[in-house]
């Protein structure tokens, strides 16, 4: 078998990966045409359009590498792809909002699919020297999605709603016709069956949670079917951490929330996402209905935040790398409050862009651009190498959890009957409160995340660093490491001690890039000192690598280093939980 091209396997899983993106941002847009076509469908009925492909998205995609590991990246990536492509057919040609909500369902399977085998199949592409720059391409599309969605869908709402899904299916085609010559796949471990049934009790638990907030308009609170919502949602959910705890391929690897960092990080993601999610329905509904612009004119209107976030995203890594994970993140969650704070402030039923709708949506834009990539960053900073996969898949299923809670908080606060008349002005701005509590949430959770972060530096750093070149060291039973980076050189090196303070000899010590690939590794000496160069072809100073220590008896450490000529502790060595592997 000839080897991949790496061009063309980018182009392939770029594409599948738009799409999976896209559907997330252009559905909204069309809200109004599709309710229009279906007499009686109130906003509750339309809220499961977006959520019932949340929710099953939400449940394969902490599957979907576990499958992939399983059966074949490129068997599973085509499998999403036609399931995805035929689904899309099948949500422009449903005669009901419920067939549509059962076509999104099995659309969100096939996009679970290809997102993590994407990325997969890219990085086996790719040499490791230029895997930085792929996998930055792959990322920026999501991005891309998010700024293109509104006004695309405003576009093709113009000619008819059904084109909203249609215009994934030609692409869709093109791209697996491509995938069937051009993709092979990575050499990978098998592994054991994945856990449907752990799955199951996400959709189970997370749909049955927001069934009961979308009822309780209608019905109230007290209603047997709110309660019966409710008490299904815990049974699902008890049921997925029951199955986690003992299944061999859990659906989620909850164990990775042991890990303080990583499960602020999720409840930050989730509070933000509420909001966020609860943004994109509230606004649409605004402009269409109290503003009576068209879907084109809003889609155009509504595209001015993601277009920040594209900016602003590029920004955010080496922020999170200079001031923290936390700090950024609490800044971002504040940016985003102050976004929805303003509509409240100077939004009326008159239209108003450039006062009024335009400087919220730049600073949501900027909060959404300092959070999502930031949030994300969290797991190759906070976790070992072999949990990065678990990691990942947590904080993607709580922003997908989050974006399914606020869609159905809004319907709850707004009501389910509400088409934004400008008479219903009063239940957009209780939307719009709903988007700053959500933030403010985000933001206390966002603070602690700091905090955490600030006393494991503390706790890490006994004295002051001295000047560049100095090495720093790290307290805490178990393994010890301090590194520094050699003077403008790609040099790693430092020395491995125990929580005694001994030296620990033989421990091997590797680094590797932000994509898993392995730049270089050495061994301690008798004083437990290593050196480890990484070739300056693999990577550039001023980068960041990730060196992974292990030695017997002591748990693996991995940490976030910068190939710069700073003291080393002040940039990157906070101490770290870990968990044996």
């Amino acid at each position: 078998m000839s080897p991949a091209r790496p061009g063309a396997v980018l182009l392939v899983t770029s594409a599948a990966a738009f799409l999976s993106s896209l559907d997330l941002f252009i559905v909204n847009i069309a809200f109004p045409d599709i309710r229009a076509d279906f007499p009686g469908a109130d906003l509750g009925q339309m809220s499961w359009i977006l959520n019932g492909y949340t929710v099953v998205f939400a449940a394969f995609l902490a599957l979907a590498g576990r499958i992939a590991d399983r059966f074949g990246h490129t068997r599973v990536f085509l499998a999403g792809l036609a399931v995805f492509t035929l689904a899309s057919a099948a949500c422009a040609a449903a005669p009901s909002v419920w067939l549509i909500v059962a076509a999104r369902a099995v659309q969100a399977v096939g996009a679970a699919l290809v997102m993590p085998t994407s990325l997969s199949l890219l990085l086996a592409a790719y040499p490791a020297h230029r895997r930085t720059r792929a996998v930055g391409a792959w990322a920026s599309i999501g991005a891309v999605a998010a700024a293109l969605g509104p006004p695309l869908g405003g576009l093709l709402v113009e000619l008819s709603w059904h084109w909203v899904f249609l215009v994934n299916v030609p692409v869709g085609i093109v791209a697996l016709v491509a995938g069937l010559r051009v993709l092979h796949d990575p050499e990978v471990a098998r592994t054991g069956v994945p856990d449907l049934l752990g799955a199951l009790g996400i959709v189970v638990g997370v749909g049955a949670l927001a069934f009961a907030l979308v009822r309780t308009p209608d019905s109230g609170w007290g209603s047997p079917e709110v309660l019966v919502g409710f008490g299904v949602a815990v049974v699902g959910l008890v049921l997925e951490v029951v199955r986690s705890r003992r299944h061999p391929v859990p659906a989620l690897d909850l164990e990775v929330l042991r890990v303080p960092v990583v499960a602020l990080a999720a409840l930050v993601m989730v509070a933000f996402t509420t909001g966020f999610a609860g943004m994109l329905v509230v606004n649409v509904l605004y402009m269409t209905g109290t503003w009576g612009w068209s879907p084109q004119l809003a889609g155009l209107g509504l595209a001015a935040g993601p277009l920040v976030v594209v900016v602003v995203s590029r920004l955010a890594g080496r922020l999170s790398g200079r001031f923290g994970i936390g700090p950024v993140a609490f800044l971002g969650t504040l940016a985003f409050a102050a976004g929805p704070a303003w509509w409240l402030l100077r939004l009326g039923t008159a239209p108003d862009y450039a006062g009024g709708m335009l400087p919220g949506q730049l600073l949501t834009g900027l909060g959404v651009g300092l959070i999502l990539p930031t949030l994300s960053s969290v797991v190759g900073s906070a976790l070992p190498a072999p949990r990065w996969g678990s990691g990942s898949s947590l904080i993607n299923t709580a922003r997908q959890v989050g974006s399914v809670l606020g869609v159905a908080l809004l319907v709850s606060v707004i009501g389910a009957h509400t088409t934004g008349r400008p008479s219903e002005f009063g239940s957009v701005r209780a939307g719009w409160t709903l988007l700053v509590a959500a933030a403010l949430v985000a933001a206390v959770v966002a603070a602690a995340l700091a905090v955490v972060e600030r006393r494991r530096r503390l706790v890490a750093v006994p004295a002051a660093v001295g000047a560049g070149g100095e090495m720093g060291s790290i307290g805490e039973a178990g393994a010890v490491v301090e590194v520094a980076a050699g003077e403008r050189t790609a040099l790693v090196r430092g020395v491995v001690r125990d929580g005694r303070g001994l030296p620990v000899s033989d421990a091997v010590t590797t680094v590797i890039d932000a994509a898993g690939a392995q730049l270089a590794r050495a061994v301690t000496d008798t004083a437990g000192e290593f050196a480890a160069t990484v070739d300056p072809g693999a990577a550039r100073f001023g980068e960041h690598v990730i060196v992974l220590v292990s030695a017997p008896g002591h748990h693996p450490r991995a940490h976030r280093v910068p190939l710069d000529d700073h003291p080393v502790l002040e940039l990157a060595l906070a101490r770290r939980d870990t968990l044996p592997v």
